[in-house]
C-alpha cells in the first residue's frame, strides 16, 4: 500500500491510496494533517483549509498504527479575494452575476477567489487565465434558468480571410448556443475547487422541457471550456446540468479530480463530462450518477472533423464509479476527428445501461478512427450489456437511411469510419442482463484487433426483460445473450469465462 499526491494547490492537496482498491476502500482507514484527524473511505481524497506555502505530514492510520506517511508542501498564492467584498447578496435571490464577475476579472496572476458558504444566483460566469476559483462548504452557485437572461455563443464567426472562428457548439456542430453556467474560453492555468457546488437548477418545467427543440440557441452546459489549457476540477459537486455537465471543447491539458456529478437518471443529455477534441485529459476518483452517459469521448461530426481533424487523445480514467447512465464510458458518437490512445482502469460500474461502448456509423468521415482502447481491472455490477461495439448508430434526422442501416458491404468512401485495437483484461461482470457483448463492425471496413483476457460475466439469477443489446436498425431484443461478433477480424478470447447466458456463448 501507497500513498500518492495527485494534486497540491495553495490551500489543499488530493491524495490517492494506492492498495488496489477502485474507488470505495475495503479497509477503512484513518488520515491526520496537522490537528485535523479524518476518516479516510475512499481512494481518492481532498483535503481543504491548509495554509498557502506550507509544509505538512500526511499520515494514514490503520487500527492506530501508522501505515503510511508523506510530505508535503502547499504551493504559493498571491492573494485571495473573497466574493463578500465585491457585493455579492448570497441569498440565492438576488442575482449575484456581476460582483462574481468583478472578483474574477480583479484576480491577480496565482490569486484565488474565494466563495464562502451561501447561494449565488447567477447567469453565466466567464473565467480567466491563471486563477483559481474556490467553492467553501456550503457555497452553492445556483444556475439562472430563464433563457432570455442569458448571453449566446454564435456557432461559427467568420473573417474577411474566410477564416472561422468556433464559439457555440451542440453536439458535435458548430451552433449557436446559450452560454454555460461556468464559461472558459481560451482561457489557461485556472482551477476550479472546492467543497462547495454547481446546482443548474434544471427541471422538467425549464431546460429539460423539449430538450431536442432549439429555443432562442441551444441549451447551455453546467461548465464549457473551449480551447482551455491547463485546466483543473478538483472536488466540487456539479448537479442538475442543463445538458451535458462538462464540456471541454479542443481544449489540452485537463484535469478531473475527486468530483461529484449528480443528475436525475431520466434528465435529457445530462452525460457526466464531454471532451471534445480534447488531448492530454485525466479523471481521477470521481463520482457520476447521470441521466446519460458518464463519460462520452468525442471530437465532431464530419464538419469539424473532416475540416480541423483534431482527435480526443491520450485519456486516462482511473478510480471512477459510473452509475445509471446509459453508458459507463462511451465513445462518439460524435467522433469524425477520431479518437486514440484511452486507457479506463480500476473502475466501478453499477447500473449503467452499456459498460465501455463505441458508437458510430457511416457518415462520421475517414478520419474517424477509434484506435487504442484498453480496459483493465474493472468491476461492473447489474450493467445490461457490459461491451458495445456499434457500426451502425442511427442517431441523426439521416441515421435510419439505407446508407446508414445497409447490412452489404458498399464502397469505401470518404464518410467511412473504423474501429480498432481494443484490449480488455481483468474484468468481472455480474448481473449482466441482456448481452455478453456485441460487435457488429462495418462489412467494407471491419473492426479490428479486439483481446478479451482474463474477464468473467456472471448473468443476473433474475428474470429480465429482453432489451436491444445496441441501438441500431433491424436487430432483435434480447435477455442473457452470449458474445454477437460480426464484421470483425482478429478477435481473440482468452480465460474468458460466460456464466447464466442463454444459447451459445459467441455467435455471429
Amino acid at each position: 500500500m501507497n500513498v500518492n499526491i495527485a494534486l497540491i494547490n495553495s490551500r489543499s492537496i488530493t491524495f490517492v491510496i494506492d492498495n488496489g482498491d477502485k474507488f470505495y476502500l475495503k479497509r477503512k482507514l484513518t488520515a491526520k494533517i496537522g490537528d485535523r484527524v479524518f476518516a479516510v473511505e475512499k481512494v481518492v481524497n481532498s483535503v481543504y483549509n491548509l495554509e498557502p506555502d506550507t509544509n505538512y505530514i500526511l499520515e494514514i492510520f490503520e487500527d492506530e498504527n501508522q501505515v503510511l506517511i508523506k510530505e508535503f508542501k502547499t504551493a504559493i498564492e498571491s492573494f485571495t479575494l473573497n466574493v463578500k467584498k465585491f457585493g455579492v447578496k448570497g441569498d440565492g435571490v438576488s442575482n449575484d452575476t456581476l460582483p462574481l464577475q468583478t472578483a474574477i476579472m480583479s484576480c491577480p496572476k496565482d490569486g484565488r477567489v474565494f466563495v464562502p458558504a451561501g447561494k449565488y444566483l447567477v447567469t453565466s460566469l466567464f473565467l480567466k487565465s491563471d486563477m483559481t476559483l474556490e467553492l467553501a462548504k456550503g457555497a452553492e452557485i445556483l444556475g439562472d434558468t430563464k433563457r432570455e437572461n442569458f448571453g449566446i455563443l454564435p456557432g461559427v464567426i467568420e473573417n474577411e480571410k474566410d477564416e472561422e472562428y468556433y464559439l457555440g457548439t451542440w453536439e458535435g456542430n458548430p451552433l449557436d448556443s446559450f452560454s454555460s453556467i461556468i464559461t472558459g474560453i481560451n482561457v489557461e492555468n485556472v482551477k476550479i475547487l472546492g467543497e462547495g457546488t454547481i446546482n443548474g437548477q434544471a427541471t422538467k418545467e425549464n431546460w429539460w422541457s423539449n430538450p431536442k427543440v432549439r429555443r432562442g440557441a441551444w441549451r447551455p452546459r453546467s461548465i464549457f471550456l473551449n480551447s482551455c489549457k491547463d485546466v483543473v476540477l478538483e472536488g466540487i459537486t456539479i448537479k442538475n446540468s442543463p445538458s451535458w455537465t462538462v464540456h471541454p471543447f479542443f481544449c489540452e491539458n485537463l484535469r478531473f479530480i475527486n468530483l461529484k456529478i449528480e443528475n436525475p437518471a431520466d434528465s435529457p443529455n445530462t452525460d457526466g463530462i464531454d471532451p471534445e477534441s480534447c488531448k492530454n485529459v485525466e479523471y481521477l476518483g470521481i463520482d457520476f450518477s447521470v441521466g446519460d452517459d458518464c463519460i462520452a469521448i468525442k471530437s465532431g461530426k464530419l464538419y469539424l472533423g473532416e475540416k480541423l481533424k483534431t482527435p480526443s487523445e491520450n485519456f486516462l480514467i482511473k478510480h471512477c464509479h459510473m452509475k445509471y447512465g446509459h453508458g459507463g464510458v462511451v465513445i462518439g458518437s460524435e467522433m469524425s476527428g477520431g479518437v486514440k490512445n484511452i486507457l479506463i482502469e480500476k473502475c466501478v460500474f453499477y447500473k449503467t445501461d452499456k459498460g465501455i461502448r463505441v458508437k458510430t456509423r457511416r457518415g462520421r468521415g475517414e478520419t474517424g478512427i477509434v484506435d487504442g482502447i484498453t480496459v483493465k481491472d474493472v468491476c461492473m455490477d447489474a450493467v445490461k450489456v457490459p461491451f458495445v461495439f456499434n457500426s451502425f448508430y442511427f442517431c441523426d434526422p439521416d441515421g435510419k437511411t439505407e446508407y446508414v442501416y445497409s447490412k452489404e458491404k458498399l464502397p469505401v468512401d470518404k464518410g467511412t469510419p473504423q474501429i480498432k485495437n481494443l484490449i480488455f483484461e481483468d474484468i468481472e461482470c455480474e448481473n449482466t442482463e441482456v448481452c455478453a457483448g456485441f460487435l457488429y463492425g462495418l462489412p467494407e471496413k471491419p473492426i479490428q484487433n479486439v483481446k478479451f483476457k482474463n474477464v468473467s460475466i456472471k448473468f443476473t439469477k433474475d428474470e429480465v426483460e429482453e432489451d436491444y443489446p445496441a441501438m441500431m436498425s433491424f436487430i432483435e431484443k434480447e435477455a442473457k445473450a452470449g458474445f454477437f461478433i460480426k464484421n470483425s477480424e482478429n478477435v481473440s478470447f482468452e480465460n474468458v469465462e460466460i456464466i447464466g447466458n442463454v444459447g451459445d456463448k459467441i455467435r455471429d
